[in-house]
């Protein structure tokens, strides 16, 4: 998968948020087919979020709801989602194993870090302070009104311009075909990680830089 042996080493790196750097879907699953009962409408299986994960939460509503979907529908159980979720204690997203640890190298070698994520600004805030207080991030930019969420570049080229740094030192590190094309719109290279939610497809994709299998391996860019 690799086009080049670490040939063209990264100044700036780019963490997608759930399914790289945290494992978080578990959480998700439960407040939502809370939300979902409560409305009388199907729950879902753990599987069948990982389908649904990827866009804004109104894309995520959506495809949760599929055939049940109604304009109506959408903003009730999404409201209903995030008010469950929000109140939660969310014990069930955390961290993956090594990912403070890769940070906090890749951080003590002066690489800029940075989260492009489609979670809510003020979440994703939440959990990196709690998790990640002594993380210098350069920028963290979740999905903020009326920004346009990924897979458009808009949040990648904000970091980018504020690093100062060619789109040829910055690499995005993500999990889904979302990242993949959010990395493609900007113009940078991606490397997909297999700890996430993605799939088999995701991973053959012809534009990635590198598929890993564990979290150490992200050092080699650098």
């Amino acid at each position: 998968m690799m086009k080049y042996k670490y040939g063209n080493m990264k100044k700036l790196a780019i963490f997608d948020f759930d399914g790289t750097l945290f494992d978080s879907v578990c959480d998700v699953v439960i407040c939502f087919n809370k939300a979902l009962t409560i409305h009388n409408l199907p729950t879902l299986t753990r599987e069948e979020y990982l389908g649904c994960l990827g866009g804004n939460i109104d894309e995520i509503t959506s495809l949760v709801l599929g055939d049940n979907l109604t304009d109506e529908n959408l903003e009730t159980v999404k409201d209903t989602y995030l008010n469950f979720y929000n109140s939660s204690k969310k014990e069930n997203t955390i961290p993956f194993p090594k990912a403070h640890d890769m940070l906090k190298e890749l951080q003590d070698k002066g690489i800029l870090l940075a989260v492009n994520s489609n979670r809510l600004n003020y979440s994703l805030n939440e959990f990196i302070n709690n998790y990640f207080a002594d993380i210098d991030f350069l920028e963290i930019e979740g999905h903020e009104y009326p920004n346009p969420s990924k897979p458009d570049p808009y949040g990648v080229n904000k970091i980018i311009k504020k690093a100062q740094v060619g789109v040829d030192e910055a690499v995005y590190i993500g999990d889904s075909a979302t990242d993949i094309k959010t990395a493609k719109n900007a113009g940078i290279d991606c490397i997909l990680v297999k700890w996430g939610y993605g799939n088999k497809t995701d991973y053959e994709d012809e534009y990635l830089l590198d598929v890993i299998d564990d979290m150490s391996e992200i050092i080699n860019y650098f």
